[in-house]
């Protein structure tokens, strides 16, 4: 495909884009009910875990069954800060001092600013994507054993977080907050701007996503999938690659 053909290509899809995003914002609420349209911001929030998915599973070809632990992270640094938002300083949350915890865990600190959780949410899901896919990588792990192993790390994760109740309030998670940046969360104002929000980021990482995938580096992700051992044959380390894309998609 000629390059004019490509960015013409290009632009259609970015056009047509453009056009759902303009529907989902100003159409769809006009039709819908608070409730649906809320319950529809949530699908378009999962579609963003979908696109990092498609990344490394549809890209790459590594089904990934532990991206429920990137997922979760994220919420969690959210809700971190959402649970120290409203308190004075080293002030704690309601159910640490339920569980006799006389001051707040060192790391719990730096989530009281908006700014470093909004920058959490991405990062450290990021950082641990690409923590974990060094170790399997670097090993040559793929396959159904590279799942089995995306999926141990889940079930690990979920029986750290719900064991610790003083830090992370066990099996009843980070709830009761009211605010986020001083607004009402349940107030219909609000859950709109979060409806918008969602669909401008769904807009920017399908961008995001398809940038990284239209170019040279999309075509060896295609190439990794489809025969590893003639990737490394043409002179390129897979494993660097493998683990930016699982950085990524744990990101997203």
């Amino acid at each position: 495909m000629t390059n004019d053909k490509k960015q013409s290509k290009l632009l259609v899809e970015g056009g047509i884009v453009v056009a759902i995003a303009l529907i989902l914002i100003f159409l769809m609420p006009a039709i819908l009910s608070d409730f649906r349209l809320n319950l529809l911001g949530r699908f378009l929030a999962l579609a963003i875990v979908a696109l990092g998915i498609d990344l490394i599973w549809g890209y790459t070809g590594l089904l990934s069954l532990g991206h429920g632990i990137f997922f979760a992270l994220g919420g969690y640094a959210l809700a971190m800060h959402l649970q120290l938002a409203p308190l004075e300083a080293g002030s704690l949350p309601e159910f640490m001092g339920l569980y006799g915890v006389e001051k707040l865990p060192w790391f719990w600190g730096a989530f009281d600013a908006f700014g470093f959780a909004a920058l959490a949410v991405i990062f450290i899901p990021s950082l641990l994507g690409a923590v974990l896919g060094y170790l399997v990588f670097r090993n040559r792990i793929k396959g159904v054993y590279f799942s089995i192993l995306t999926q141990a790390a889940t079930i690990v994760f979920f029986n750290f977080f719900n064991g610790q109740q003083k830090l992370f309030n066990g099996t009843n998670g980070l709830t009761n907050y009211d605010t986020i940046l001083g607004a009402d969360v349940n107030s219909n104002q609000t859950q709109f701007s979060f409806y918008v929000i969602t669909v401008l980021l769904l807009g920017i990482c399908y961008a995001l996503c398809r940038w990284l995938t239209s170019g040279r580096f999309g075509r060896l992700l295609i190439a990794i999938r489809d025969d590893e051992s003639r990737v490394r044959f043409t002179g390129y380390n897979p494993t660097g690659f493998k683990v930016l894309v699982f950085a990524i998609s744990a990101g997203l």
